[in-house]
């Protein structure tokens, strides 16, 4: 055979054309930026931004939430500006449990320099987050809104990118994250405690923790095996109001190529399924994301991530054991875990704090990192049957 017809016949068979092709290839236009918007970072790293809805003037407060699969307002808020909302047979789902909700159908979102049409908000109570946070959350910005657009999330700066849809080069020196994606991202994750465990998990910017992991999953695979150090009790908040959990730390967490140790780690009794246990383990929060500035390119069905600053920032391991919320304008102790830290201090549910260590701002997130200062004895001024008392707690470590 001819030597030509014989290199002709192996391209063939290698699956290569052996007739030349023009360099040109049809892409997408390339990506525009939209607008940049200011973010606020809350405890656990959760994300705030303003914005207003329809041609209501009230600037509202909303956290950015990829756990979120829909875009929702507060009821009060709600009551609050007049807004007509429809009933609905539809429910939604947490971690605090099921409930039916109304709708404000067709509305517009407006932020700055960007107004994003027909969106469908649900209206649901958020009273319980306003208290966690000590600022009125007025609602949650999920899939909605991120399915539209590409987001850059820079932490760094605590500015938000809106970016048209089309073609983005990616920066460098970061890591591209390829989720399975309903209307929450679902990505597959090791980590290692007793021995090494790949599982799925919520990629979930509204969750304010690190690492979420379902007691269904721990009692199947064992994955805590015979730790040490038991976990400890703790109370955690979500839909439907507060619940206990437990929490620990696991070894070990990689997300990509990135690898950290002793990541805190909460356990909870997932009653309503909202990990769709066995298909998914948990969740991972934004007290672990926030070390990365993150692209979400739901299109694509891609997040590309960078470390940031706050990469090598350790994890807060102090324990309390108090419930701390903001009511009626006061930081109040609602809940005291037998055998914490707060109860060996004297603390009872109902204290009012005034002041932690020399702060007497009122702000709970500020006390509240203010009692992360682990292995310190912190000084506290609390009011209780209308009688101030002074309290020393000392923050214990989970690890």
């Amino acid at each position: 055979m001819h030597p030509r017809r014989c290199l002709i016949l192996l391209l063939l068979l290698l699956g290569i054309s052996p007739v030349p092709r023009a360099q040109e290839q049809f892409s997408e236009p390339p990506s525009r930026k939209l607008t940049t918007v200011p973010i606020k970072l809350l405890s656990g790293g959760v994300i705030l931004l303003k914005a207003t809805v329809n041609d209501y003037p009230d600037s509202l407060n909303f956290i950015l939430d990829t756990g979120s699969g829909n875009i929702s307002l507060d009821s009060a808020t709600c009551v609050e500006l007049n807004i007509p909302t429809v009933a609905s047979d539809r429910t939604i789902r947490g971690i605090g449990g099921i409930r039916n909700v109304r709708f404000l159908y067709n509305a517009r979102l407006n932020l700055p320099g960007l107004k994003v049409d027909s969106l469908n908000f649900h209206v649901n109570d958020y009273e319980i987050l306003t208290s966690v946070y000590g600022v009125k959350i007025d609602g949650i910005i999920g899939y909605a809104f991120l399915s539209k657009y590409i987001v850059k999330l820079n932490y760094d700066t605590l500015l938000m990118e809106v970016h048209s849809q089309g073609e983005m080069r990616y920066p460098r020196g970061g890591h591209i994250l390829r989720p399975t994606l309903t209307s929450i991202p679902i990505l597959s994750t090791k980590f290692k405690d007793s021995e090494t465990f790949v599982n799925r998990f919520y990629f979930d910017t509204g969750a304010g923790l690190s690492f979420l992991l379902s007691e269904d999953y721990l009692r199947d695979s064992a994955v805590l095996g015979k730790k040490k150090k038991p976990p400890v009790v703790t109370q955690a908040e979500g839909l439907g109001g507060k619940m206990s959990m437990r929490l620990t730390t696991v070894k070990e967490l990689r997300l990509g190529p990135y690898k950290f140790r002793n990541v805190p780690t909460f356990l909870f009794e997932d009653e309503y399924n909202v990990t769709s246990y066995p298909f998914l383990g948990g969740l991972v929060g934004n007290d672990l994301l926030r070390r990365f500035n993150i692209i979400i390119n739901y299109r694509k069905r891609e997040i590309h991530i960078t470390p940031n600053r706050s990469f090598k920032e350790p994890f807060d391991y102090a324990y309390s054991g108090l419930g701390v919320y903001y009511l009626d304008g006061k930081v109040v102790v609602e809940d005291v875990v037998a055998g914490s830290p707060g109860e060996l201090a004297g603390f009872k549910p109902g204290d009012v704090i005034l002041g932690v260590g020399n702060n007497y701002s009122n702000n709970i997130l500020v006390y509240k990192a203010l009692m992360q200062n682990l292995g310190e004895k912190i000084r506290f001024v609390i009011m209780r049957n209308n009688q101030p008392e002074v309290l020393y707690l000392k923050p214990i470590s989970i690890l």
